[in-house]
């Protein structure tokens, strides 16, 4: 995948991920959020072992340096053990769409924790585009919000929080993904750190609690485990691949801003596949979120 530049590789994550959250939807929908993490990030570990052997001759990258296992690992663990949990969660509470329009927010998120505390500016430019990308997406809460019946109101802002608490584990695995990718390092391998570093937090997690074994058995039961099986590879395998390739080889905030548009990707899908009320204030406020994240990182 070396070829591959880093706004295509972008451009192919945010497809990927487009798909990857109608199949984690389902999945969730029929084993619960947490099975879904679980069996997700073990296939996920496993599709890329497998590839990494296939293209390096080893099933892991054993020989990275120490300071890169450390930052690629912070990272696999804040975005997905944490991150992703509240977006699996999110999913299964609001649907796909909505729950990718707040992933939107990443690279405003990211801006603003470079300003708060990396010291960095944000000009003009930067803060209108912050302002119309929130704006964007309190557009579409509102008006999900208008048609969701009053018993159905606190699961639906609970959504919009473990959303949210999704879009900033995100942000902060992007950034921390990036102080691992210097110099010519494997994209793949840095997702098979970051995904290594994940999996056995989650299934520690688990272990003590008892889950293991009502993991493996409800993902087969309920019939979960094919759509988690196409999400794990076209997710946390080919997506977070690309997502390394793309940060790895452009500007974080081109590759993330090219990887928010799943969004735009989602609404065909949501209002055919789900059957979800898709409104034109609805496609004005997502054309008009994923619009502010581009023009964050305009020069």
């Amino acid at each position: 995948m070396s070829a591959i530049t880093g706004e295509t590789a972008a451009l192919g994550a945010a497809l990927c991920w487009a798909f990857t959250s109608v199949f984690f939807t389902e999945g969730g929908r029929r084993a619960g959020s947490a099975v879904v993490n679980r069996m997700r990030l073990l296939a996920a570990l496993l599709f890329l072992a497998g590839a990494h052997f296939v293209f390096f001759g080893s099933l892991y990258p054993i020989h990275a340096e120490a300071e890169r296992f450390f930052w690629l690992g912070l990272s696999g663990i804040v975005g997905f053990a944490l991150g992703d949990s509240f977006l699996l969660e999110s999913f299964v509470r609001i649907g796909t769409h909505l729950s990718m329009l707040i992933m939107s927010l990443v690279p405003i998120i990211g801006a603003t924790i470079a300003w708060v505390f990396l010291g960095e500016r944000l000009e003009p430019l930067d803060i209108l585009a912050v302002a119309l990308t929130v704006a964007g997406v309190m557009i579409v809460v509102l008006d999900r919000r208008g048609g969701t019946p009053s018993n159905g109101h606190r699961q639906y802002l609970t959504g919009i929080l473990f959303g949210l608490g999704g879009a900033l584990g995100q942000a902060v695995g992007l950034a921390l993904s990036k102080r691992g990718l210097g110099g010519d390092f494997s994209g793949l391998s840095a997702t098979l750190i970051r995904v290594s570093a994940a999996a056995p937090l989650i299934w520690a997690v688990a272990l003590l609690r008892g889950k293991v074994g009502y993991t493996f058995s409800l993902s087969g039961k309920s019939g979960a485990i094919r759509f988690i099986a196409l999400g794990a590879f076209t997710g946390p395998f080919l997506g977070v691949w690309l997502s390394m390739v793309a940060v790895q080889n452009t500007y974080i905030g081109i590759a993330s801003t090219l990887m928010a548009l799943p969004p735009i990707l989602l609404l065909p899908i949501a209002k055919f596949y789900f059957k979800e009320k898709v409104t034109m204030v609805s496609v004005l406020g997502t054309f008009l979120a994923v619009a502010g994240t581009a023009l964050v990182f305009i020069d």
